[in-house]
């Protein structure tokens, strides 16, 4: 088996040599140079599986480095070495490929994690049965084969590569939880653990304790210690969903865990050091909040290192034949019963509707109406269309007002639904209505 090689950019000796003796016990083979010219050289003349620069050179700055790796060598990781609590320039780094930072002083147990992640990735993309490309739209999990689609598998496979923070924007009910998982598990990560967690979803006063554990007696209730969230996806990827719910309080102290990659449990007394890839998302519009003080500009800096948009349904209209047959076939499987057939007529209805809720949504449409059919072919009248959504050939077209204002409502609605994770007694409180009333809309809306 061919020993790994890295190559060290740095032009202090003491690092070098730190760096080289750090490596040679992990079996690695390390070559150390001084300076851009000299790098850019080597590499010419042979192959790496890993590449540590400073961010500081005597010819140049480390970013240029970055940036020529991964026009020259895409297929080669390079990490950045960066002063102790420069974070815009290890955020830089990242935004211009770099896989991943360590700060100096080197904490060599950090490092040494970085290294074998990087070494994981080379093999993994050097396996002969490790694809080539990405899976198509037929056969990966993110189904579709419209551009848009075409263009978010491609970046998933760019960002399973990358240790960068990422945020998904887009719609509820797009799939922010599905890339997530995606990226995680097409990256060196793949077998650690993927934590996800709704931040909505938490009591205020249990946050802390549920991302960062307690110790046993630091509250009334801790009977003992409890790890917490990010120990749990320590050498995996915790994915922050609905960060935009995070209060301001506990925005302070996730920035603080995610630039020093350290803890401290409720009631510890020290600090616990943390690997976790971090991935975030929302629904919201997170640049807004930041704008009207709600969310911490500092932290959105952070967090949104790299954006992955998720287009809504309606950007990706095409695709909705492939999504039905695949959900179709699901429903038959688990049921137990033949697929149905869906008609031309009810595929043209699906196509012309505007799906405020996304793919979950035409998966909750298809369900119940297979539920209720009785014969074996889904006729357009067997969908059940709520009447008050407009169509996507209908946008931009004078409706009434009645009909603004249920779409307002079912809008209302489908948000609450999905910041509660579909909990119709906490999404009736959200909205200030009754448990029945709330029915009643769901109801008259078709939602399911």
């Amino acid at each position: 088996m061919t020993q790994p090689t890295a190559l060290i950019v740095d032009d202090e000796p003491d690092i070098c040599e730190l760096l080289e003796i750090t490596l040679m016990r992990m079996g690695i083979d390390a070559h150390s140079v001084f300076d851009l010219t000299t790098a850019r050289k080597l590499l010419k003349e042979q192959s790496f599986d890993l590449c540590l620069s400073d961010m500081r050179l005597p010819d140049g700055n480390g970013i240029d480095l970055v940036r020529h790796i991964n026009q020259t060598y895409p297929q080669l990781p390079v990490a950045m070495i960066t002063a102790h609590g420069n974070m815009e320039s290890a955020i830089e780094a990242l935004k211009a490929g770099a896989f991943d930072f360590v700060s100096k002083p080197v904490d060599l147990e950090m490092l040494r994690k970085l290294v074998q992640q990087a070494i994981k990735l080379g093999k993994r993309e050097a396996s002969p049965t490790s694809p080539s490309k990405p899976p198509s739209g037929e056969n990966s999990p993110m189904l579709g084969n419209s551009p848009p689609m075409q263009h978010v598998r491609q970046l998933i496979d760019k960002l399973a590569r990358s240790q960068a923070p990422v945020y998904i924007s887009g719609e509820s009910g797009t799939g922010k939880e599905l890339a997530a998982r995606l990226i995680h598990q097409q990256g060196p990560r793949a077998d650690h653990p993927f934590v996800a967690v709704n931040c909505g979803a938490i009591p205020q006063e249990l946050m802390e304790s549920e991302l960062f554990g307690h110790k046993k007696g630091s509250f009334t209730g801790a009977t003992g210690d409890h790890q917490g969230l990010f120990l749990s996806a320590d050498g995996g990827t915790l994915f922050l969903d609905e960060i935009a719910d995070l209060p301001l309080h506990m925005q302070v102290k996730l920035l603080r865990a995610i630039q020093e990659k350290h803890i401290r449990p409720v009631g510890g007394q020290q600090e616990v050091p943390v690997d976790a890839r971090i991935i975030s998302a929302t629904h919201k519009d997170l640049a807004q909040l930041v704008e009207n003080g709600d969310f911490r500009q500092d932290l959105f800096y952070r967090i949104n290192v790299i954006e992955l948009p998720i287009p809504s349904l309606r950007e990706r209209v095409d695709d909705i034949p492939l999504l039905s047959q695949h959900f179709l076939t699901r429903i038959a499987r688990e049921s137990g019963d033949k697929k149905p057939k869906l008609s031309p007529g009810a595929l043209d209805k699906l196509m012309g509707y505007g799906f405020p809720g996304n793919i979950r949504e035409l998966e909750n449409i298809l369900e119940r109406s297979v539920t209720l059919l009785e014969g074996s072919e889904l006729e357009a009248d067997d969908l059940h269309l709520p009447a008050a959504q407009q169509s996507i050939q209908q946008t931009g077209s004078t409706r009434p007002l009645g009909d603004k204002m249920e779409q307002v409502e079912r809008e209302a609605i489908l948000e609450a639904l999905e910041e509660t994770r579909w909990n119709r007694t906490a999404a009736a409180k959200k909205l200030g209505m009754t448990l029945r009333s709330l029915r009643y809309r769901l109801e008259k809306f078709g939602i399911e």
